[in-house]
């Protein structure tokens, strides 16, 4: 990690942020297969990056990314989400320990919503949890072409105990 990114990863041990990168962008199979990259892991705000490819590719007259693609990147920003907030409401407990905690975490609920078409050279991702209970956490997630231009909304449920 360089001097550059460490604000981008605020309040957290590299062991920590190493170790959610690590099954994030690399032990979880699909994340790999999207090219899904973490940019940014705050408690409370989480981003990502995802390049376009031609694997990725929907509908090929237009090169628009296949709605799969966003809903699975969405997703994974709102799995991602959960665990910075549940890393950080567990800062008692060793980088190792919290880490372990992604073992419980599911999808209960997932909603998506198709606002333009998913077309650029690459997508930024953003998700937050809107609430973190002792069992469900809720989150809303947002997909972004690289203008800045919103292109997809999700929200999601998931199970954290």
């Amino acid at each position: 990690m360089t001097r550059n990114s460490l604000s981008a990863f605020a309040g957290f041990e590299p062991e920590f942020v190493e170790g959610l990168k690590a099954i994030f962008e690399e032990r979880i199979a699909f994340n790999r297969v999207l090219g899904l990259k973490i940019t940014r892991l705050e408690p409370d705000h989480v981003e990502g990056r995802i390049a376009m490819k031609k694997d990725l590719v929907g509908h090929f007259l237009h090169n628009r990314l296949h709605g799969g693609a966003v809903a699975a990147g969405l997703d994974a920003m709102g799995g991602l989400a959960c665990m910075a907030a549940i890393g950080s409401r567990h800062m008692d407990e060793p980088p190792l320990a919290r880490l372990h905690r992604f073992a419980k975490l599911g999808t209960i609920d997932l909603r998506i919503d198709y606002l333009r078409p998913a077309i650029g050279e690459h997508f930024d991702l953003r998700g937050e949890v809107l609430r973190l209970g002792s069992r469900v956490a809720s989150t809303r997630m947002e997909f972004f072409d690289a203008q800045g231009k919103l292109l997809c909304t999700g929200s999601a449920a998931y199970i954290v105990s």
